[in-house]
């Protein structure tokens, strides 16, 4: 669904589903989570009045200002997430800059940190819908975890089916949820109008002053209700910025500020709604029915989590920080609706075992926020040097716009911190292991990349000493397969050295992958042509993209080149790493390269080569 594709109101009302599931179904767990008794916030009116102000505004603030207004401006050739950002930012200030290496570990701290959000997300939403069985009556408790986890397993097995026949309802399903979230807020702040004084922020303030240190430690519960914000600048790609600030401004952000206030008007009268306000807010009669609408909600935000984490994965494969796997495009007409077998199941795995360790919301909460905070936290440190050094705006009107946004992101991941041990240890061990992984395969891929220059033979030189006494040829085009700045491929050394033939065409090809999300058809080819009839063919491709080399050496034909499929071969080397003491990581890490890159999925697969004329030819390498 690309922008230019789809009309205004139709994006905008695909937004409504994609974008806004995960901070539409915060309203279910927020307020309840807030005056939880172990967070020592006394239920009286100063303070209900207090943590609804400072909803109110850390919605205005972080949401609207920063996110709506400011981050996403700062798109990657139309794409957003912390993967396109990082790129971004990295391209703005060059590899031999001394910030580079600093702001690749803060893009993918932000970018493992958002996949223990896909893991939590999924978990929290569906199992805080279900918990409203326990309201209608405590028959239902022992239910709660079962059909939770029923509904995950359904959900996840569906992923391989993609979004595009189902993903037509989440609009319009998200559409009624927050008509009924302002519903019912607008019924209960009527019965309670006092409510309304919130909007003064002076009740925040009164808030923290009459709390102290128990209101900052209240500051992660009240964070709740923003996860989910990342999702507007990591789905613009998809929809684009006028949709997502539509959607915002006309739908999301009204209800959600109503319902707030209606939870709120709800506990001024009756305190006892505190064990859940969301579901005290139309009397016993609508419970159920809220439950089933919850759990629709709930799915809606937790497949818009999964299918962002298969996006972000796609991007880090393309972008090389993880290890080739198998990427299934769900969709012929949206480029962004991927699903990854792998991910998939080991999401699933994770998920799971949130939801029957923490056994409630309440225990996942502390989980959310870190994971949530510090994706936050690294995108307003990466929009910095964006808008500095990309953008060349003045130092003082950088540090104003994303130094305030800074602080309070600060304080918010400070609060959160107070929560690794009642969970928010376990995102945090996710991340430690995404991150380790990224950055070992990232480093590993540098050690081989530097090991094959140390070795490598100039291409140019090479032709030239061959056909001084040149190899007999035969009928047929072979394409090498050679890495940028490569010198002459292995695979041709050792056919030339065991076969002792060259086709009579040789195609040298070279997969540039770009740090944007898409090229242009019209930069896609590059075509140079070698003496004896040889070429080098580069193809450039998008973080965002399929790799496609037959379509690729199709388009070549127009630039001259010309070939038939079934009288060529592709020639790839197979590169068995050995990992060796000494080298530019631990011998640990060098062992974790070497088995990733056993069981990378195969190169030939990964670029959509036929399996039937494809010749491996193996070599070790050490690193």
């Amino acid at each position: 669904m690309k922008p230019a594709q789809t009309g205004i109101p139709l994006l905008t009302l695909g937004a409504l589903g994609v974008v806004y599931g995960d901070i539409g179904t915060s309203p279910l767990y927020t307020m309840k989570e807030i005056f939880a008794p172990q967070h020592g916030i006394a239920l009286n009116a100063v303070n209900i009045l207090g943590a609804v102000s400072i909803i109110i505004w850390s919605l205005i603030i972080i949401v609207s200002l920063k996110y709506v207004l400011l981050i996403l401006r700062a798109d990657n050739r139309g794409e957003g997430g912390v993967m396109a950002l990082m790129a971004l930012a990295l391209a703005s200030v060059t590899r031999l800059s001394r910030w580079y290496f600093p702001l690749m570990l803060v893009g993918l701290a932000g970018t493992a940190l958002f996949f223990g959000d896909g893991v939590i997300t999924p978990a929290m939403t569906v199992l805080s819908a279900i918990e409203g069985l326990e309201v209608a009556t405590p028959a239902f408790k022992s239910s709660v975890i079962p059909l939770t986890v029923g509904v995950l397993i359904g959900l996840y097995v569906l992923q391989r089916h993609g979004t595009a026949g189902i993903g037509r309802w989440f609009g319009p399903a998200m559409l009624a949820w927050f008509a009924i979230l302002a519903a019912m807020g607008v019924v209960n702040i009527a019965q309670t109008p006092a409510i309304l004084a919130a909007f003064n922020p002076a009740h925040a303030l009164s808030f923290f002053a009459a709390n102290k240190w128990l209101g900052f430690i209240a500051l992660g519960a009240i964070f709740l209700a923003l996860t989910g914000a990342e999702a507007l600048y990591a789905d613009l790609g998809h929809f684009g910025k006028r949709p997502i600030r539509l959607a915002w401004f006309i739908f999301v952000f009204p209800a959600l500020v109503l319902n707030y206030l209606g939870q709120g008007s709800v506990l001024l009268s009756n305190p006892a709604a505190v064990v859940n306000p969301f579901y005290y807010q139309l009397g016993s009669w609508s419970i159920l029915p809220l439950v089933a609408l919850a759990t629709i909600a709930a799915i809606v935000a937790a497949q818009a989590t999964i299918s962002a984490t298969f996006s972000v994965a796609q991007s880090a494969i393309s972008l090389g920080f993880l290890p080739r796997m198998k990427v299934v495009y769900t969709s012929e007409r949206e480029i962004g609706q991927v699903y990854i077998p792998l991910a998939n199941w080991l999401q699933l795995a994770v998920v799971l075992a949130a939801v029957i360790g923490f056994g409630s919301s309440s225990g996942l909460a502390g989980a959310y926020g870190i994971a949530v905070s510090t994706t936050m936290l690294t995108t307003t440190i990466l929009t910095f040097f964006v808008i500095r050094y990309q953008w060349k705006y003045n130092l003082v009107l950088c540090w104003a716009a994303t130094g305030f946004f800074l602080l309070i992101d600060a304080a918010f991941f400070s609060s959160n911190t107070l929560k690794i041990a009642e969970g928010g240890w376990f995102p945090i061990i996710m991340g430690a292991v995404m991150l380790t992984l990224m950055l070992t395969w990232h480093v590993g891929r540098l050690s081989l990349f530097e090991n094959l220059k140390q070795h490598a033979i100039p291409l140019d030189a090479f032709l030239d000493s061959l056909f001084a006494a040149p190899p007999d040829r035969v009928a047929g085009t072979a394409v090498f397969f050679r890495a940028e700045g490569d010198g002459v491929p292995h695979a041709l050394l050792h056919n030339l050295l065991h076969n002792k033939v060259l086709h009579q065409r040789t195609v040298f090809l070279t997969v540039i992958n770009r740090d944007i999300p898409v090229i242009a058809e019209s930069e896609r080819i590059e075509l140079l042509e070698l003496p004896h009839q040889c070429w080098q063919l580069n193809v450039h491709y998008g973080f965002k993209e399929e790799r496609d080399i037959i379509q690729a050496l199709d388009a070549a034909q127009a630039l001259g080149f010309s070939y038939e499929m079934m009288e060529t071969s592709f020639f790839i080397a197979r590169q068995t790493v050995i990992p060796r003491p000494g080298g530019r990581m631990p011998f640990w890490g060098d062992a974790l390269f070497a088995m990733m890159s056993r069981n990378a999925r195969d190169a030939a697969e990964y670029y959509k080569v036929p399996a039937n004329r494809v010749i491996e030819l193996g070599t070790q390498i050490e690193i």
